[in-house]
């Protein structure tokens, strides 16, 4: 795993041990070709960060700023680890995405790009974390007008219809799904 393109591209970023499930060069790849141009002078948020791949590469690529939220202890510090090594700065928050979100204040701070990387697994109360982050409302008001939410999922499992995301594109690359959402107005 590594950065693919841009100032910090060709570095090797470390990964946890255990409790990961690092997004394949090639999807990632994919998506910042989708994202394009769109990527520069962008505030980032990486929800279920891991190793911090995806607002790295973002960050790598001319983003402005990156704010990584995860939950895992190792993984927190293997992000801090990859962005020394890759020579960026962002900011770190070792927190539950969830309560992150409960917290965030929708007006303070708006992203023009929000990726999320959840596990695939169910969570402990049996609600899938794409459902949930599909139906959080302070979700899609942290995304800027015009903005774009990047969600990776298992292929095959099904989204529910949702009142706050328009799905604009969407890709499988083996083991991972690639939605593209933008909030619909309200």
């Amino acid at each position: 795993m590594r950065v693919i393109a841009g100032r910090a591209g060709g570095v090797r970023l470390v990964s946890p041990k255990s409790g990961v499930r690092p997004t394949m060069d090639r999807v990632k790849a994919a998506i910042f070709s989708s994202l394009g141009e769109m990527v520069i002078g962008a505030r980032v948020l990486d929800l279920f960060a891991g190793t911090g791949a995806l607002g790295i590469e973002a960050l790598s690529r001319g983003a402005d700023s990156a704010l990584f939220v995860e939950e895992d202890r190792q993984s927190t510090a293997a992000i801090k680890k990859n962005l020394a090594k890759a020579h960026l700065a962002g900011r770190v928050r070792q927190e539950d995405v969830f309560v992150f979100l409960k917290n965030a204040r929708a007006g303070a701070n708006k992203f023009e790009i929000i990726f999320a990387d959840p596990p695939y697994d169910k969570m402990k109360s049996g609600e899938r974390f794409t459902e949930k982050l599909l139906t959080n409302e302070t979700l899609s008001r942290l995304l800027q007008r015009g903005g774009i939410f990047v969600l990776e999922k298992r292929p095959g499992e099904t989204v529910p219809a949702s009142k706050l995301w328009q799905l604009t594109r969407q890709k499988k690359y083996g083991a991972t799904e690639v939605l593209f959402l933008c909030p619909i107005p309200e």
